[in-house]
């Protein structure tokens, strides 16, 4: 049955997800939104466990292992049978040729002896169409292609075709490569190709991570978590998606299935947060000319969501060829979702992080492209909508469907659009205009505390005038509306400990959506709850709490959205962006200094 016990590779162009028996189980093509050619992940309209997949079988298997070679996105995988054992080397290239990116869409795959006398056997089955279409295959001497409506792809190979296309369980007597990719012939032999590409790439890797600037503690997991951040990002365009997946459960049967292979301006904000933090500053500039291409096509009002190129209508369909994850486990867990009607919505919240996502394009010196004055004047009106809608209904950060209130984390993101554009007048010389966002920012900072605090809960609620808790309103103090010892923000704190905590995780909020009460806990708002308790003092409280949290992710140190308290289940899409933010925020907060080691 399908997990979510993957591996992410991927080059910034393409992305695929590898389980712990070596199968490629998820692959979108020709980009991360595209047609999954392998979808096993979420099952297969015949019910055969290898259509949808790419797999290297073992008669007999016994065991495996799965790791990264360290400060890489290469993923090796160890299979142990009765007649041997083999190592499986995944990865898809990048690196740097002719003095520009290299990140062509292909798949690279060898396959080696490790002891013993192996016996394998592959198959290759890619779909189309969201699994509705089988592909028309043909082949030559070193190569197959899987033919479908839209597109072709050939897997070049060094290993017997003919074994390959029969399904033939054959015996393992040196290395064989596979190079999947567009139909076109390759310039090398599968061999020479899959060598220096591997060498390539893992010093491309191996060279971005060594660059980062880490604290002393944790260093290993938000290593792997900036690479998985990395591997998020859209190169082509600057966007960044929420996750490679759609339609993984929130929690089984419950139909919060969502498509989440699109670029959520909030999202985003928070990676690029966390990985200039690091100072992998790139993909800021990257992420920069992608939202001020937004701006410059907006007449005011910002969407939540685009797609990766932009696109601005996203509109959600569903698969009825996949049965969805965990098909076979008994739950229904349609449907398989393609679009995102979030495109839709009034999110105000969009204004606040569009702004901050922008901001340190105005003051990091290290930038090869700075923002200057006119790029001020442009992010300008989108404070004005910011300022224009901060008490008005929206669908909120949890993007209720069938529901619209003033929620208090859209208003305090409004507040954080007039604060920032308060201080990028002075960076940039515009000084009248600082006294005119700091007046906004201060008449929204007066209505939020004013209309969101409850004397009954003893807490900052989630919407104007609501008494529901909801977790979004940690971010007061991570943004700095709030200090951390103001009574009020250590009362809501404590309240939403108690009422949202399950042991080092958190719930969402405690009121009923459009779907009931959600079952499953939001790793993101564990995280904040972290930010929160150190800023209040309980540093830690907050160290236990976060290693808790990193024994929740997998073997490989990915995380989903979703966590169930009662059982450790990963649920939700994955890799969760959010997710792996949060493991990097929280090191960087909750680390001792390097003084205390050396």
């Amino acid at each position: 049955m399908a997990n979510l016990d993957l591996g992410l590779i991927g080059n910034c162009n393409i992305s695929a997800l590898v389980d712990k028996n070596a199968r490629i189980v998820w692959c979108c093509l020709p980009r991360f939104d595209g047609d999954p050619v392998f979808h096993q992940l979420l099952g297969s309209e015949s019910g055969n466990p290898d259509d949808g997949a790419f797999t290297i079988e073992m008669p007999g298997l016994k065991s495996t292992e799965q790791f990264y070679v360290p400060n890489t996105a290469i993923l090796k995988t160890v299979l142990h049978a009765e007649s041997g054992s083999v190592e499986v080397t995944d990865f898809i290239p990048r690196f740097y040729k002719r003095n520009r990116p290299f990140r062509p869409k292909t798949l690279i795959r060898t396959v080696t002896v490790k002891d013993g006398s192996p016996r394998i056997r592959v198959r290759i089955k890619p779909r189309f169409r969201y699994g509705a279409v089988q592909p028309q295959i043909t082949s030559g001497s070193n190569h197959i292609r899987f033919v479908g409506p839209d597109m072709t792809t050939r897997v070049t190979t060094d290993a017997p075709v003919d074994y390959v296309l029969e399904e033939t369980v054959f015996n393992l007597t040196e290395p064989i490569h596979f190079v999947m990719g567009p139909d076109e012939t390759l310039t090398d032999s599968p061999f020479n190709i899959a060598r220096d590409f591997e060498e390539q790439t893992t010093v491309y890797w191996k060279n971005w991570s060594g660059r980062l600037a880490l604290q002393p503690e944790w260093q290993e997991a938000v290593i792997r978590a900036a690479i998985t951040l990395k591997l998020c990002s859209y190169e082509p365009t600057g966007a960044i998606v929420a996750a490679m997946t759609t339609s993984i459960p929130e929690a089984p049967g419950t139909g919060r299935n969502w498509d989440y292979r699109y670029c959520w301006v909030r999202d985003a904000y928070f990676v690029i947060r966390a990985l200039t933090s690091l100072s992998a500053g790139r993909t800021l500039e990257n992420y920069y000319r992608w939202i001020m291409n937004i701006v410059a096509s907006s007449d005011g009002h910002i969407q939540p969501v685009y797609g990766i190129a932009l696109e601005k209508d996203l509109f959600e369909s569903t698969a009825a060829s996949l049965p969805g994850f965990q098909s076979k486990s008994g739950v229904d867990n349609r449907p398989v979702r393609v679009g995102n009607q979030a495109y839709e919505h009034f999110q105000h919240d969009t204004y606040g992080n569009l702004i901050l996502g922008a901001a340190q394009a105005f003051i990091d010196k290290r930038l090869l492209t700075r923002a200057g004055v006119d790029d001020f004047r442009r992010l300008e009106h989108v404070g004005e909508q910011a300022f224009k809608l901060y008490d008005v209904p929206d669908a909120g950060i949890w993007e209720l469907r069938n529901r619209a209130r003033v929620h208090t984390s859209s208003s305090v993101m409004c507040w954080a659009a007039c604060d920032r554009l308060a201080k990028l007048a002075s960076y940039v010389g515009e000084h009248d205009r600082v006294a005119f966002w700091r007046e906004r920012a201060e008449l929204i900072r007066h209505k939020i505390v004013t209309c969101a605090w409850s004397d009954k809960r003893k807490a900052f609620v989630e919407s104007f005038g609501g008494e529901h808790l909801d977790a979004s309103v940690l971010l007061m103090g991570e943004l700095g509306f709030i200090d951390g010892q103001d009574p009020r923000f250590l009362s809501t704190v404590t309240q939403l400990e108690k009422v949202l905590g399950r042991g080092p995780f958190m719930m969402r909020y405690e009121a009923a959506d459009d779907f009931g009460l959600p079952e499953t806990a939001f790793n993101i708002c564990a995280f904040w709850r972290l930010d929160a308790l150190a800023r209040t003092g309980k540093r830690e409280e907050a160290r236990e709490i976060f290693q808790s949290l990193l024994n929740a992710r997998n073997h490989l140190g990915l995380m989903s959205e979703d966590t169930d308290p009662v059982t450790g289940a990963a649920w939700g899409n994955f890799p969760q962006t959010y997710s792996m933010v949060g493991i990097i925020n929280g090191a960087t907060r909750l680390s001792k200094p390097w003084e205390a080691f050396v």
